[in-house]
Formats: structure tokens, sequence, C-alpha cells
């Protein structure tokens, strides 16, 4: 069996927010949409059941003028703690996001984890870029909600 290590890219970021506040931005469907994904991209949501074992689809425009199909199911939901899927199309794996307290605010564990060794190998540069983008415009759209409230 490989080692999880082996097919993961791992991310961790201290957001200067609650855990509450973090989980925010993950659990509405228009938040998500501002932030998911890599630099460039928007995205259009057209089912988002936040509940373990409900779908999430959405179609993410590339900056490439290109539409990306995701489908994805809600395997494990805890708020202000974990937020968790099962990405079912294209390239499978799981993505768990982790919201740890700390002194200055919320450390924010992300591991997307692949099938494979072989399989993560072939697009590690790109998973390591698109999760350090992912991760800034979620910063981002954590400070646009506490500027709104």
């Amino acid at each position: 069996m490989e080692s999880i290590d082996k097919c993961s890219d791992s991310r961790r970021r201290l957001i200067a927010a609650s855990p509450s506040e973090v989980f925010a931005a993950m659990s509405d469907a228009a938040r998500i949409a501002r932030w998911w994904g890599p630099e460039g991209f928007t995205n259009t949501i057209h089912e988002f059941e936040f509940r373990p074992g409900g779908r999430w689809l959405l179609t993410m425009h590339g900056p490439d003028g290109k539409n990306y199909p995701n489908e994805s199911r809600f395997t494990r939901i805890a708020p202000a703690q974990v937020f968790e899927i099962e990405h079912l199309n294209g390239h499978h794996f799981f993505l768990t996001i982790e919201l740890t307290p700390k002194d200055g605010g919320t450390e924010v564990k992300w591991r997307q984890t692949f099938d494979s060794v072989a399989h993560y190998e072939r697009i590690a540069e790109f998973v390591a870029s698109a999760n350090e983008q992912n991760l800034d415009r979620l910063v981002a759209e954590v400070e646009r909600g506490k500027s709104a409230a």
C-alpha cells in the first residue's frame, strides 16, 4: 500500500480570523464561488448540498476560455473544524481542509490526496501551484467577509 504522504499535496496557512469566519467562506455557495480554484478562474455553482453525502456540481471557467465541469461529494463536515470532499470526475481525489484555532487566527491544513503516487506525480507541480493560489484566494475571501460584517 502506498503512503498517503507520497500521493498527497499538503499545505498550511495561518489566516487572521476565527475558525468560524474561515468556515463561513467554505460553507456558503456564493462565497466559495468567488475563491475556489486557481488564480484567474471563475465558478458557476449548479448544486451545493452542504452536508455529508451532498452533491457539489460546479463549472470552473478558466482564463483560457475553457469550461471545466466538476462533480464532488461532501464526505465529512464539522462546522468550524473540517470540510472534506471526494472529487468524482476527471482527477479523482479527496480534499480535506482542517481548521485549528491558533494564536493570531486559524491554521488551515489542506491535504489533497490522489489514488496513486503515479497519478499525483504526473500533476504534482500544477497541483502545488493551484493549491497555493486557492489558499491565497481563500484568505482574500475571509478578509472580504470580515470587512462586510
